[in-house]
């Protein structure tokens, strides 16, 4: 087979002759692509192929680009900048500190970030060759040629085996399977890991000599379009034109199942395939608190310009003072009263803002990497995360996102294997009227169940011959493929394993599958079947075989499938039986059956189908219709003609559907369970609760997808449901104009006439009366809502955000990945910029996992591209309950006290220095010894606040999965706003203006020692250093909750640290140091008692307020105590329900209550606590007294 090429179709002239392409313009959007050795003149023009090579690539960075982009996106943050440039003034102007204390901590963080990145981008390269070194073969020349992946070029012809994944973008030319089919799994693509029913192009014979041409479209996402045309060459005969669809092509990332091997030729490749324009590019992600902390630092970073600018102005105002520019003791150099006026002035400014740097804590960047990094192996070591069934746990792909979990406004959720099993049971039927439930039963009985509960009362069950009609109708309206055993060699075996051929039924092992199809519904109701003694047997060569529970054969010919439509709703097939007879079979939702069969037929059944979709069930009807020849013969005809038109194939064969399945007589409806993951419907109840809006986001049909949703209690009984899909805007109408009014009236009831309240979803009663609204939407409904091209094309989205934004939840059925990607990117950039997450477990999933602001991935059974691309990883759906209200908001609270802790002890530290300027000249003069600056934020702070960001639990695990409103409060950044950043601003400078002041009031009488010796400038600085390292420590002890061994260690430790160094470091006469500031100065300090009564005296007197405000409000006995830290004061207010209600709150409280005013109600609430069964029994028991009291 030779190497074939390709090229654009607007460049090729007179290709084909063909009749069939008379009266068509070739389309300028289409390829053509050459398979063997087409005829062509020698007159006529060739161009070489320009279509890109099979190349996979997710990696961002190259060994050369590396270092400059890696370094390019550090330095834009705004706090990297900042150090980059206080660095460079330290190193060119002459400055009170050392370059170390900013250059060496930049340094650390650059390095340390550069190399996690490094090593991710690694792993995605080393995905990447796994992909693209995978080997094919490849058909040329006759041979079977074996290449890597990354070598297939579009128009070569592949062979693919069983169990393989299709390397790129096939049409299927030839199949080892007799009815030249195949069945494919997408579950990497849209989710669905049921098998897939695909054809050969006919009048494919002969690969080796095969000369054909093939016209498709250009490259785009959507998985379930494609359109094209395929001319096949032969010798002195007409050249044939098969038209091409999307049952003919096979996409990169699917399976190929149940068929040995199969042929076919590449058409899209690499980048181009349908999976790669499906995936959305990773993109750095950043969290609220990176914002939130990028916002306080411009803060900061105005109050350090405002007191260098104020010191600057300061000291020339008062060197202007005669006298005072230039004293006697310290005259000016030559070089000093030559130098320019403003140059001078800009050099002390900066002197000034190196002096005050440190009010912006450098350390706090490498504290915040540590925790994040630290605290994400609490994850993984979470033992209730575990899955048995896997050996697995939850795996942390990155460590920047943890308090983003505590954030979560909305979360899009896959349906198949994330909020259910995909695996549907058969649950009950009604024939007639009459409802069927399956019990043990002799096999030698009729097969079928005796009644619950009849509706006519004269007869108990339907008649016989209606039973086993319904019963052949389940049996043959599918498209089910019989599993081919693997020995197929062994004698007296029929197809399906379990079946004997001498007549004996044998029940199916649990463990098999048996059957094969493209929806799991269809092979539950095949199963359902056999219960009742009717057994699917298999389809060879259009012939379907049945096994009657007489324990007969029976074989129906297959002259017609109607495929499922979204639109229609139902599917159908037309089969001939041996005694000539045509009969047309029809199954699908009641809504697309009902108008089509007879009034009195539907009033039967309605009541039963009503109840079983109540229940949650998937319910289907079943009717058929006997065609005479006639009636075949239009339809026959009909069907073959719109099956080969290259314009509007589907509206011919809707046309041609309608008008078959007209006049049909109603058999009866089944009832289907899909069975959820395990708790699905306590883990959505749960976020719901947690004011979490949820989105379900498949590729599915709508009545699976909507199923679910009601099983999951996303949709409840009392839901209206709001439903915008191509069935709707089907009307005599335009769909824009349908579109537009059908916005408008959802508009108006779920938003303009709405109550005006939080949306219920945050906190709806499953037993209230109030009416909910649930948003159903298809994927070409919102192609039309997203890409309109009409001038309302932003009203749309408008519309649409306000409808969904007031439902209870939104459904989103038969999407395409990146259409989940553009949902996720719509909410994410809407108005209040929520905090998105996306949960998904296959490839189809990528797209919205990396689009939304937090991924997680399912360690399920569809792949694991999900859980390479997510930020987060669990075992099964339940896990996120804990993930993000117990995780998820421990990480959040730890992180922000973290954040605002660094801002108010840097403040405290800096303080003190800015005001003793105004005490010295302007003569930036150093408060603190250059040991005590460097050391301050690296040992003798850093590690108590690290260990409480790691360790810390305000609220017991416990409480907070059983409290999910609780989650609530601490939306929308709730810690990090600016109220509570007030509040630590203010506190600072209030601890800062104690230290400085209160020693200055001892230093009025500076002879404090017995021998009259005065103290000095570095006496002064120590003094104060040591009550603001104590005031700090201690305020960190007071605020904690939940002590354990490391939090007593490390703050015990760290005073004890500082005492130690302290009396070293003055102690010891140092041979590198060029001048020794602090010699023997902490010694003589502490030896003066007057000196220790004022640092304690100190130390107390900053803490007292918040003291005082703790004991006040101290609940008084243990019980009352127990009682008030989980469920809230008797006396108080009963926990709000309100969003906004963390902002309301009083006065701060500490350590006990509270840690600043943004958390007064979360705090005096719920307590770290630990309660027995009785005492938890009691307290909600005495609550509810005290409420209705």
């Amino acid at each position: 087979m030779r190497m074939v090429t390709g090229r654009w179709s607007l460049l090729t002239r007179g290709g084909c002759s063909s009749a069939a392409l008379k009266g068509e313009e070739r389309r300028l959007d289409s390829r053509t692509i050459y398979i063997g050795h087409r005829p062509r003149s020698a007159s006529e023009p060739f161009t070489p192929p320009k279509f890109c090579d099979n190349r996979i690539v997710s990696s961002k960075y190259t060994v050369w680009n590396f270092l400059p982009k890696n370094l390019f996106e550090q330095f834009r943050r705004i706090a990297n900048f900042y150090f980059l440039i206080i660095f460079l003034v330290q190193v060119i102007v002459d400055t009170p500190t050392s370059p170390v204390t900013s250059g060496l901590p930049l340094c650390f963080v650059i390095t340390v970030t550069a190399i996690k990145q490094g090593y991710e981008d690694w792993l995605r390269h080393k995905a990447d060759n796994e992909v693209n070194k995978y080997p094919v073969t490849v058909l040329e020349n006759g041979r079977r040629l074996r290449k890597d992946s990354e070598k297939i070029k579009v128009g070569d012809v592949l062979e693919v085996e069983e169990d393989e994944t299709f390397p790129c973008d096939l049409i299927l030319l030839q199949s080892s399977r007799d009815d030249s089919t195949c069945f494919v799994t997408t579950a990497s693509l849209d989710g669905e890991s049921n098998h897939k029913t695909h054809y050969t192009v006919p009048d494919v014979e002969d690969l080796e000599s095969l000369s054909a041409t093939i016209e498709c479209e250009q490259p785009q996402p959507d998985l379930y379009k494609f359109v094209g045309r395929m001319h096949i060459y032969k010798s002195n005969q007409e050249t044939a034109v098969r038209s091409l669809g999307p049952e003919n092509l096979l996409l990169k990332g699917a399976t190929l199942k149940n068929t040995q091997k199969v042929s076919g030729v590449a058409v899209y490749t690499g980048m181009e395939t349908k999976m790669a324009l499906n995936y959305q590019g990773k993109s750095q992600k950043r969290s609220a608190v990176e914002k939130s902390i990028n916002a306080f630092l411009l803060v900061y970073l105005c109050i350090l310009l405002s007191k260098a600018l104020v010191c600057t102005t300061l000291k020339y105002v008062w060197q202007n003072t005669p006298g005072q520019d230039e004293p006697w003791y310290n005259e000016k150099t030559q070089k000093e009263k030559e130098t320019n006026l403003y140059l001078k002035m800009f050099t002390d400014f900066l002197s000034f803002m190196v002096l005050f740097n440190f009010i912006i804590p450098v350390s706090m960047y490498v504290t915040v990497e540590m925790q994040k990094f630290l605290g994400s192996f609490f994850i993984g070591w979470d033992k209730d995360f575990f899955d048995p069934e896997i050996q697995e746990g939850a795996l942390v792909n990155t460590s920047d996102l943890n308090e983003e979990l505590g954030q979560v406004e909305y979360v899009f959720t896959d349906k198949t294997g994330t909020l259910t099993q995909n695996n549907m049971e058969f649950i009950e039927c009604c024939i007639d009227g009459f409802q069927y439930k399956h019990r043990n039963t002799d096999p030698a009985g009729d097969g079928l169940c005796d009644t619950d509960g009849p509706v006519n009362g004269l007869k108990q069950k339907a008649d016989k011959d209606r039973e086993e009609l319904f019963l052949r109708a389940l049996c043959l309206c599918h498209t089910v493929q019989v599993k081919e055993s693997p020995e197929q060699s062994q004698p007296h075996v029929d197809q399906v394993d379990w079946l004997q051929t001498d007549g004996e039924v044998h029940e199916q092992p649990r463990n098999q599958t048996g059957f094969i199809a493209s929806s799991p519904d269809e092979v539950a109701l095949v199963k359902g079947a056999m219960k009742y003694g009717f057994t699917f047997l298999g389809l060879e060569s259009k012939a379907m075989k049945i096994l009657n529970n007489s324990n007969e054969i029976e074989v129906y010919e297959l002259l017609h499938v109607l495929n499922f439509d979204p639109v229609r709703r139902r599917m159908s097939v037309i089969v001939k039986g041996k005694s000539g007879d045509i009969l047309l079979f029809c199954k699908g939702a009641d809504s697309s059956i009902f108008p089509r069969v007879k009034l009195e037929e539907v009033e039967r059944m309605r009541m039963h189908v009503d109840r079983n979709a109540e229940e949650g069930y998937r319910t289907l009807c079943v009717a058929y219709k006997r065609l005479s020849t006639e009636e075949y013969a239009q339809a026959d005809a009909g069907l073959r003609e719109a099956r080969l038109a290259m314009q509007d194939r589907e509206a011919k064969l809707m046309a041609v559907y309608n008008e078959v399945e007209t006049g049909m007589s109603l058999i009866g409806a089944t009832a289907v369970e899909d069975r959820l993951q395990e708790e699905a419907a306590e883990t959505m109840e749960a976020l719901q609760g947690a004011g979490i809006k949820i989105w379900v986001l498949t590729g599915d049909k709508m009545e699976t997808a909507k199923s679910t949703c009601f099983a999951c209690r996303l949709f409840q009984r009392n839901t209206e449901l709001l439903e915008l899909t191509v069935r709707t805007l089907e009307g005599g109408r335009k769909r824009e104009e349908r579109l537009d009014e059908l916005l408008r009236e959802y508009h108006k009831k779920a938003v303009q006439e709405a109550p005006i309240f939080e949306a219920a979803s945050a906190r709806r009663s499953w037993s209230a009366p109030n009416h909910d609204y649930g948003f159903i939407i298809d994927g070409a409904s919102l192609s039309m809502v997203l890409n309109s091209t009409d001038s309302n094309s932003s009203n749309y989205r408008n519309l649409f955000l306000q409808i969904c934004q007031n439902c209870t939840a939104v459904l989103c059925c038969r999407m395409a990945p990146l259409q989940k990607a553009q949902i996720v990117k719509l909410v994410k950039n809407s108005k209040g910029n929520p905090i998105t997450l996306s949960i998904g477990d296959g490839a189809n999933d990528v797209s919205m996992i990396l689009e939304a602001h937090v991924g997680i991935g399912i360690k399920g059974k569809e792949g694991r591209q999900a859980v390479r691309n997510s930020d987060y990883a669990i075992p099964k759906l339940k896990h996120l309950k804990k993930l993000l209200l117990a995780h998820g908001h421990l990480y959040y609270v730890r992180i922000a006290h973290l954040v605002q802790y660094f801002f108010y002890k840097n403040l405290c530290f800096i303080l003190p220095q800015f005001l003793y300027q105004f005490f010295c000249g302007y003569s930036q003069q150093p408060l603190f010894d250059a040991a005590y600056l460097t050391m301050y934020n690296i040992c003798f702070t850093s590690m108590p606040i690290l260990a409480y960001s790691l360790l810390e639990q305000h609220i017991c695990l416990e409480a907070l999965l059983s409290n999910a409103p609780l989650y609530r409060e601490i939306r929308k950044n709730a810690m990090l706003r600016w109220r509570p950043f007030l509040y630590w601003t203010l506190l600072g400078v209030f601890h800062g203006l104690v230290f400085f002041f209160g020693v200055r009031c001892l230093f009025r009488n500076s002879a404090l020692q017995d021998d009259g010796q005065v103290y000095g400038n570095w006496s002064y600085g120590t003094i104060v250093f040591t009550v603001l390292v104590f005031t700090v420590t201690l305020k960190l002890a007071l605020d904690t909750r939940h002590w354990t061994w490391i939090n007593h260690f490390v703050i015990w430790g760290s005073l004890a640290f500082y005492m130690l160094f302290s009396f070293f470091w003055g102690g010891i006469i140092w041979p590198f140091l060029r001048q020794q500031r602090l010699y023997f100065v902490f010694a003589t300090t502490l030896s003066s008692l007057t000196a220790w009564l004022v640092m304690i005296l100190l130390i107390v007197l900053s803490l007292l307020p918040e003291i005082l405000l703790a004991v006040v409000r101290k609940p008084c006995s243990p019980f009352a105590q127990k009682l008030s830290y989980v469920y809230g004061s008797p006396l108080a207010s009963p926990l709000p329900e309100e969003a906004g209600s963390v902002e309301r709150g009083g006065p701060p409280l500490s350590p006990v209550v509270s840690q600043a005013p943004a958390h007064e109600n979360l705090f005096r609430r719920v307590q770290y606590c630990h309660l027995n069964k009785v005492e938890a029994v009691a307290s909600v028991s005495y609550m509810q007294l005290k409420a209705r009291q």
